[in-house]
């Protein structure tokens, strides 16, 4: 998920703000000194490779996690398009309602708010996003707890994590919060140590449970494996950018060189905190366009205000098939539950692909990514996928 704005102010660390997506967060970071705590682990075939389970919970991925002494279970959401990992957290002047109860930090023997030059020593951090839900915080250090292939709980003391005790509009009241999984110095993946250097996968689908891998079980392989180059910006540190070459609507191919989508050194976020896909609008009208020359059937005004392109339809095969085309020669052939919506009372399918401004980031969302097993590989600078049933490998 990517945000629209973000303050935090430590000691360490400066952030500043930055504008985006309308649905989630990251980072922008001046790194002042390195945070990296590579002394806790020592290595994959010793301590086995950590692993969390998650959840499908309707337009999202859960992720379970402990956190504190003695062990408290939360569900957050799973997001490779942000950096900090926080919960809602006692007392909550202002929080949303969670089904699960909330983290009580006084009955932790870990709990550790970060000491800031502040008035108050404390650390605070400020999230606001673009559909005016928040959150607002402390900063603290805490132990994180997921599961290995070893056997033994894959245990990371002294953790940044964000305290949340002022939370509003966010929707989805079976979440926790959010579990940060970038490239940032305090995203989890990079808090895990030098042994873990930023290797994530998982695989999705609409349904059930699975599970998000870490270190060397997250690597994937075998026949059907397609890969594309990752890139980092400096101006966006952070996010996980791919290269999107051009997108096939059945036959006809839309290439993003000749408009202002086209780049060389990355376009697209790929964020799993994100729901659906967007592409800047001048580059989306000409998909959408394709589309509507396949698709016979009635036109559907989208009410929403979010201008979906929708359809009545008894069946989603009069649809066609999308192709996305990333460089490298990863060419990913969506399947129709990838791409299309269908109302809960059938009979109304929409495109799941949404126009954003011309100043919002274009992101691959988590419904793209359903029945792919995608892992992302910062020490070579890759994102793979391999097309793959999700739920029958985790049933």
């Amino acid at each position: 998920m990517i945000a629209l704005f973000l303050q935090i102010i430590i000691l360490c660390f400066i952030f500043t703000t930055t504008a985006s997506s309308p649905h989630g967060f990251t980072i922008d970071l001046i790194q002042r000194r390195s945070n990296a705590s590579s002394s806790r682990v020592s290595s994959d075939t010793q301590l086995g490779s950590p692993y969390a389970n998650t959840v499908f919970d309707e337009f999202e991925y859960l992720m379970k996690l402990q956190i504190g002494t003695p062990p408290f279970e939360i569900e957050a959401v799973l997001d490779t398009g942000s950096e900090l990992v926080w919960t809602q957290c006692l007392p909550c002047t202002n929080c949303y309602d969670q089904y699960a109860p909330i983290f009580d930090p006084s009955k932790s023997s870990t709990f550790k708010e970060k000491r800031c030059n502040t008035h108050d020593h404390s650390c605070p951090y400020d999230l606001v996003y673009a559909d005016g839900s928040y959150t607002k915080g402390t900063l603290a250090t805490e132990t994180v707890t997921i599961h290995s292939t070893s056997g033994e709980p894959f245990v990371m003391p002294q953790t940044i994590i964000g305290c949340s005790h002022n939370s509003s509009g966010i929707k989805r009241p079976s979440s926790s919060g959010i579990v940060g999984l970038d490239w940032g110095p305090l995203s989890l993946v990079t808090q895990m140590g030098g042994d873990y250097p930023g290797f994530i996968s998982y695989c999705f689908s609409g349904k059930g449970t699975s599970k998000i891998n870490f270190g060397g079980n997250a690597n994937i392989a075998g026949d059907g494996v397609v890969s594309t180059t990752m890139f980092m910006t400096t101006a966006k540190p952070g996010f996980y950018y791919l290269n999107l070459d051009a997108v096939s609507v059945g036959g006809t191919r839309i290439e993003t060189l000749g408009t202002p989508f086209h780049a060389l050194e990355g376009n697209m976020v790929i964020d799993s905190g994100t729901t659906y896909t967007f592409f800047p609008e001048s580059y989306c009208n000409l998909v959408r366009e394709a589309v509507e020359k396949v698709v016979k059937a009635d036109r559907v005004v989208d009410t929403s205000g979010n201008d979906w392109l929708c359809y009545n339809s008894d069946t989603i095969e009069i649809f066609p098939v999308i192709t996305m085309h990333f460089s490298g020669g990863a060419d990913l052939v969506l399947e129709k539950y990838n791409m299309y919506v269908e109302s809960e009372g059938g009979r109304l399918f929409c495109l799941a692909i949404l126009c954003g401004s011309a100043t919002q980031e274009a992101i691959f969302g988590n419904r793209a990514q359903n029945n792919f097993w995608v892992s992302y590989d910062s020490s070579s600078l890759l994102v793979s996928f391999k097309p793959t049933d999700c739920s029958a490998l985790w049933s």
